[in-house]
């Protein structure tokens, strides 16, 4: 297995070869109408699922649900595509989910690098795509993010312009590598000793989410995201407790809309009068998909970073396999 530092530094790698994976998948349309989508998915699979609805909410004409446990909305029948997305293909909430959904008649498709769930999908013939193996879950994320796209291009759910995005989100992280490295080890050493709290937008929450697990995982660090305007309705009138305990990282973007800029510019306004650790990282892109990777690959930099600081080992999750063996005494 590449160490972690490799794999981060191959993001815009692992999204080309996501992309030739999508060419060579000929997916079967449905034999009815969808009415609905269902993405099941937990974790450093389940992201994917988050930042995809986000990027296509302004296209896709039925509601999609994400499903991060065991259980499935009672909604789901025979017009329902679920998309089942686990990189190991083991992860059991996702299986069990599945299978409940196949036995309400739902139309399925797989993401995984193998696993229980390529078998089941094999074995039922449902349209199933295979992304290397080997990785961590979190560091595999590229992969599944170009298949989902392509299911629902394929699917005629969304235009084909979304893809040509995300290569494009490819080519804009390698031409700007060094900045971003420079600005992760920046953000590592603004976090560093302090609780970290992420704030964005609605249309970016895929992403601020995605950075408190990459700090949860590979740094070792314990942290919280919300989104603006929520947040304005609650955790702001707990910043009345608020003080230097607390690091507040603002996700800013050109494209956030003018009421919840000014709600934005607020927010920061009065964070910062009980926190001196304020800061903003910046978006760049021509496209959300765009600007949304450029933010993920700065995060994913600055968890490196912060872990080396921390002296911890960023591979290191022995508390997720001793939960799993846990639980699995009680199968």
């Amino acid at each position: 297995m590449a160490d972690m530092k490799t794999l981060i530094n191959d993001f815009a790698q692992h999204i080309d070869e996501g992309v030739e994976i999508s060419k060579s998948m000929k997916y079967k349309q449905p034999n009815r109408e969808i009415r609905n989508v269902v993405i099941c998915g937990m974790g450093g699979s389940g992201i994917g699922g988050k930042l995809v609805s986000l990027w296509i909410q302004g296209d896709i004409k039925v509601p999609v649900t994400l499903v991060q446990e065991y259980e499935l909305p009672h909604f789901v029948d025979a017009h329902t595509l679920i998309i089942a997305s686990s990189y190991s293909g083991n992860t059991e909430e996702t299986l069990i989910a599945l299978k409940a959904g196949h036995a309400k008649g739902a139309y399925i498709t797989g993401i995984c690098s193998g696993g229980e769930l390529h078998s089941f999908c094999l074995s039922n013939g449902f349209d199933v795509v295979v992304v290397p193996g080997g990785f961590p879950p979190r560091a595999a994320m590229a992969y599944s993010i170009v298949q989902l796209l392509n299911i629902f291009i394929q699917y005629g759910m969304i235009p084909a312009a979304r893809m040509d995005e995300l290569i494009a989100s490819a080519r804009l992280i390698e031409d700007n590598k060094t900045a971003i490295m420079q600005r992760g080890e920046e953000l590592a050493s603004f976090l560093y000793g302090k609780v970290g709290v992420f704030y964005a937008t609605p249309e970016y929450e895929g992403v601020v989410i995605r950075a408190r697990q990459q700090f949860n995982e590979n740094s070792k660090f314990l942290c919280w995201q919300h989104i603006i305007p929520e947040m304005n309705h609650n955790e702001l009138v707990g910043w009345g407790g608020g003080d230097d305990r607390f690091a507040v990282v603002f996700f800013n973007s050109e494209d956030i809309s003018p009421r919840n800029r000014m709600r934005y510019d607020i927010s920061k306004e009065i964070i910062s009068g009980k926190t001196k650790h304020v800061t903003e990282l910046q978006a760049i892109g021509k496209s959300q998909i765009e600007r949304s990777i450029y933010l993920i690959h700065s995060v994913d930099w600055a968890s490196y970073y912060l872990c080396e600081l921390n002296k911890a080992d960023i591979m290191d999750i022995k508390v997720i396999d001793y939960l799993k063996g846990s639980l699995a005494k009680f199968n």
